[in-house]
């Protein structure tokens, strides 16, 4: 890592006297420079953001599908007066002239591929398959945006291939086992997109509105995973695969537009040393407030320090960093536990005694209110604090709907939607603050970890979900305490409400000594 006094960007209007001598002159962040031209928040801005938040509606829509495609059709009983069947049988105990599918075969792949009487473990093979993709993509794809590609062609590729994959879904696959492998490869490149959209979303704007900005990620993915149930409804009768048709198509032509109309992170270019770029797009995402004409590039000067970091130097200096690591430690666990809750829920809507087009859509409802309190109230809350406040509740509520009786039954979907609504608060409040607790150079990678531990929740809570059928305490009992108990790590983040965005690990080293200074001062 360089350092290196460059003159870099300055308004015309800046009144410094020209008789400052060069040593006592004030050298500003890098922070501090781009929110001098950015931080009046303009329609240049909102539309970039906007569009790049729009990635977040085709990774909803991915993530959550397989709630319907891979969902446990109803049947009924094809011959009057047998007593052997009734709602309550077994199918795979009765003969199969017996019974019938209420709908097609192809609405479903357990229909279509009999898969009804198969080892627990193979109904949800193809969630946990696009899981672990996600795992994977993420550990591949994780510093890409960090290093050599930037935020907006990782963001791009991802997006492009996560479409191209649920095509292939349509078109080549006869069986359980090659649907299951595409699953993996679609999961694969959705593992960067959400983190990207975000990063890149929040670093397009001043630190006033980083927050307001990347919650409008949140809408859109709740508008994706809300769009998901009207959709299946509109195609009950129909294969599962026009649920992929339907889906990818639009997202193939939100890349294009993505590479034509979206600018990459100045912040980034500037870091990676590409500072004709990086002024280019300060240019046209500037608010009107600004005259890029009265704009003097070499009248002020800085230490700018670059991050020429190969593809995983920035994983190592994660780890080599005390400070970071043990942030990244408790981040993650907290991840894992909002996201077991998170991915979970949704498809252990099968295990309620509830409509499942109803549960998915007042699930995906409960993250607009999720978003909507995140948006207005990020500026006020105190993240760790919130986190603790959040899991805490939506544990209590998940093992609330282990208790059983007729009161009870009643309240299950209740208490499923205050668990899910305080789950999605945690995903929320724990990105935006994992974009806080880390520098421009490590940033991306730091939230693709934490992602990535989002996602290995998501991995064990298909198979919970299934073991849940029959034990639900192994269900919604587990999920209760995994996210109430991995909440309680956030006493170990410091606060970061109104701070300022490092760019460098060099800049956070400092400003943690300040504040440790200042601390001793106290006392």
């Amino acid at each position: 890592m360089a350092d290196s006094t460059h003159p870099l960007l300055s308004l015309a209007d800046s009144g410094e006297s020209e008789d400052t001598p060069p040593l006592e002159k004030h050298l500003p962040s890098l922070d501090s420079t781009i929110e001098s031209v950015i931080g009046n928040f303009g329609w240049p801005q909102f539309l970039q953001a906007v569009l790049v938040s729009i990635a977040w509606f085709f990774d909803a829509q991915q993530t959550f599908i397989s709630v319907f495609t891979d969902a446990h059709p109803t049947w009924h009983c094809t011959q009057l007066g047998d007593e052997s069947c009734n709602s309550v049988s077994n199918i795979c105990n009765l003969p199969t002239n017996s019974w019938a599918w209420d709908l097609p075969a192809d609405t479903s792949i357990l229909s279509e591929w009999n898969l009804e009487c198969a080892a627990s473990f193979v109904p949800g093979l193809p969630a946990s398959s696009f899981f672990t993709g996600c795992l994977v993509g993420g550990l591949v794809l994780s510093t890409l945006a960090d290093s050599s590609l930037g935020r907006k062609n990782v963001l791009l590729l991802s997006c492009l291939m996560m479409s191209l994959s649920s095509l292939l879904t349509v078109i080549f696959s006869p069986n359980i086992w090659i649907y299951s492998a595409i699953k993996f490869f679609c999961g694969f490149f959705r593992s960067a997109i959400g983190t990207c959209a975000l990063v890149l979303s929040s670093e397009l704007v001043g630190k006033r509105w980083r927050g307001q900005v990347g919650v409008v990620g949140f809408f859109c993915f709740s508008l994706g995973f809300l769009s998901l149930p009207a959709m299946a409804y509109m195609n009950r009768g129909s294969s599962w695969r026009s649920l992929y048709l339907w889906s990818s198509i639009p997202g193939i032509f939100y890349s294009i537009l993505v590479h034509f109309f979206v600018r990459e992170s100045p912040r980034w270019l500037f870091v990676n040393g590409r500072e004709e770029e990086a002024m280019a797009t300060l240019k046209s995402i500037a608010s009107t407030h600004h005259d890029s004409s009265n704009w003097n590039f070499s009248g002020m000067c800085f230490e700018q320090e670059t991050c020429n970091a190969n593809l995983y130097s920035t994983l190592k200096i994660l780890v080599e960093k005390k400070w970071a690591c043990r942030r990244l430690s408790a981040v993650s666990v907290i991840a894992f536990g909002a996201g077991l809750v998170y991915y979970g829920m949704p498809l252990a809507l099968g295990n309620l005694a509830f409509n499942l087009y109803l549960g998915v859509t007042f699930n995906a409802l409960s993250e607009l209110p999720a978003a909507l309190f995140t948006f207005f109230c990020i500026g006020k809350l105190k993240r760790k604090n919130s986190i603790l406040v959040f899991t805490i509740l939506s544990g209590v509520c998940s093992i609330m709907c282990v208790l059983k009786g007729k009161m009870w039954t009643r309240l299950q979907i209740g208490l499923e939607l205050v668990s899910f609504f305080s789950s999605c608060t945690v995903v929320n409040i724990i990105l935006l603050y994992t974009i806080e607790l880390f520098p421009t150079c490590v940033r991306n990678s730091a939230m693709s970890i934490a992602r990535e531990a989002l996602v290995l929740g998501g991995v064990f809570g298909p198979m919970l979900v299934a073991v849940g059928r029959k034990d639900g305490f192994a269900c919604f009992g587990v999920f209760g305490l995994a996210i109430g108990c991995c909440g309680m790590f956030a006493a170990c983040l410091p606060e970061t409400r109104g701070a300022a965005l490092c760019d460098t690990m060099e800049e956070e080293e400092h400003k943690l000594q300040k504040a440790s200074c200042n601390w001793v001062g106290e006392f």
